[in-house]
């Protein structure tokens, strides 16, 4: 298995722990990635994570995420994963950073310091179905909504940071 950066409050690197183990019994707090990508009509792009995934299978999300690995920049790893997940790659930008901790099923816990990270693009990605089962555009304020009619169609994480991405995504445009 992979072996995650742990950090404490201030997001200082600590230590480093098998990914699994970081989420169990109550998690431990790790370094993390949530990559947006938006299209030029100002909407992001969403996945649905595949149903083999470890955790928050079958709920919509970001257009991807990760944990940077020791020699990994948030930048580098976002890079990565959204070619592996998603199948491309565009110009990125670190915006904030958001530290939550939420349940996220199969007795896990997410306890990230996670770096948001904006792009655009505004082709169609090419999933990795061992990732993603399916895609889709939304406008933020959509997305808003839909969350909180349904919010378990959506993974824990995105659901505690969509006011925040709505709130930074509105000042950076």
């Amino acid at each position: 298995m992979t072996d995650i950066r742990l950090v404490d409050e201030q997001g200082n690197d600590i230590g480093m722990m098998e990914k699994i183990a970081a989420h169990s019994n109550g998690g431990t707090r790790h370094r993390a990635t949530s990559i947006f990508v938006f299209n030029d009509k100002g909407q992001t792009m969403l996945q649905k994570r595949a149903r083999t995934k470890y955790h928050a299978s079958g709920q919509w999300t970001n257009t991807a995420d990760g944990h940077p690995e020791a020699h990994e920049t948030p930048i580098e790893n976002a890079h990565r994963r959204l070619r592996e997940e998603m199948g491309f790659d565009c110009e990125l930008q670190e915006i904030f950073t958001f530290k939550y901790e939420a349940p996220v099923g199969n007795n896990l816990t997410e306890k990230e310091f996670d770096h948001i990270i904006f792009g655009k693009y505004n082709g169609e990605p090419k999933l990795n179905p061992s990732e993603a089962e399916d895609w889709k555009w939304i406008s933020l304020a959509s997305l808003k909504a839909d969350i909180r009619k349904h919010p378990d169609n959506y993974a824990a994480w995105l659901r505690l940071m969509v006011d925040e991405v709505i709130k930074h995504y509105n000042t950076s445009n």
